[in-house]
C-alpha cells in the first residue's frame, strides 16, 4: 500500500523523549538498586524509607544541576556561533550568500537553483537561514537550560519514587522481590513505550532496558548481601 504524503515521523520527539526516558529510568534503577542493596544488608525499614526518600531529593537535584550546566554550555556555544555568523553577514553578505548556495549544491540542487534559493531565503531571514542550514540550529532544537533541568529533575523524581512507595507498602518478607518486580515491570513498559513513540522495535528496546537494569540491581543486591553477612 502506498504511504500517504501526510505520514508523520517521530524524530521531532527524540530530544525530549530521550531526556524523559533517561531521567525516569535512572530514577527507577538507581533508587531500586539502593533500596535492594540496603534491604539485602538487613537495614531497618525506617532507614530504608529515609534513605530512599533522601535519594529521590538528592538524585533530582543532581540531575537538574548536571543537565542545567550541560545544556547551558551548549546554549553558550550556540550563542557564540550565532554572534560570529551575524558578524560575518555584516562584513561579507555576498560571500555568505555564496556559502549558503554551496551548501544547497552539496545537498543536490543545481547551481542556478541553489543561488536563487539562497538569495530568497537570505532576503527573508539571512541569519535564520545560516543558523538552520550552516550551523544546524532552529528554534525547536535550541538549548533551553532551565527547561532541561526541570524536565530531568521531574522525570528522575517520578522514577525514583516508585521503589520508595513499594518499600512503604510491601511486607518485609517480600520487600526485595516486590521492589525488583515493580522496577522491572515499569522499566519494561517504559522501554517499550519510548521505542513505540520513537518508531523503533518495542520488544527489543524493552528487553534491553530490563536486562541491563536487572543486572545493575542484581549486582547491588549481591553487594548489600555480602556486606550484611560480615
Amino acid at each position: 500500500m502506498r504511504r500517504s504524503h501526510n505520514d508523520s515521523h517521530n524524530l521531532g520527539a527524540a530530544g525530549w523523549l530521550r531526556a524523559a526516558v533517561l531521567g525516569a529510568s535512572d530514577g527507577i534503577v538507581s533508587n531500586s538498586s539502593l533500596c535492594l542493596g540496603l534491604a539485602a544488608a538487613h537495614t531497618s525499614h525506617l532507614n530504608l524509607l529515609l534513605s530512599g526518600g533522601a535519594a529521590v531529593v538528592a538524585g533530582a537535584m543532581s540531575m537538574a544541576a548536571g543537565e542545567y550546566v550541560s545544556v547551558h554550555s551548549q546554549a553558550d556555544s550556540e550563542a557564540a556561533a550565532l554572534a560570529q555568523e551575524r558578524a560575518e553577514l555584516k562584513d561579507d553578505f555576498s560571500g555568505e550568500r555564496r556559502e549558503l548556495a554551496d551548501i544547497y549544491v552539496r545537498r543536490g540542487l543545481d547551481k542556478a537553483l541553489a543561488r536563487k534559493v539562497a538569495e530568497q531565503l537570505m532576503a527573508h531571514d539571512a541569519l535564520g537561514s545560516h543558523a538552520r542550514d550552516e550551523l544546524g540550529l532552529s528554534p525547536t532544537t535550541r538549548a533551553k537550560p532551565v527547561q532541561a533541568a526541570m524536565a530531568s529533575a521531574g522525570s528522575f523524581s517520578m522514577g525514583a519514587v516508585l521503589p520508595v512507595a513499594v518499600v512503604a507498602a510491601a511486607p518485609a518478607q517480600y520487600l526485595i522481590a516486590a521492589v525488583a518486580a515493580a522496577a522491572l515491570v515499569c522499566l519494561l513498559l517504559l522501554g517499550g513505550w519510548s521505542a513505540r513513540v520513537g518508531g523503533a522495535n518495542a520488544r527489543i528496546a524493552a528487553m534491553r532496558v530490563a536486562f541491563w537494569s536487572g543486572l545493575a540491581m542484581a549486582v547491588t543486591t549481591a553487594f548489600g548481601a555480602a556486606v550484611g553477612a560480615l
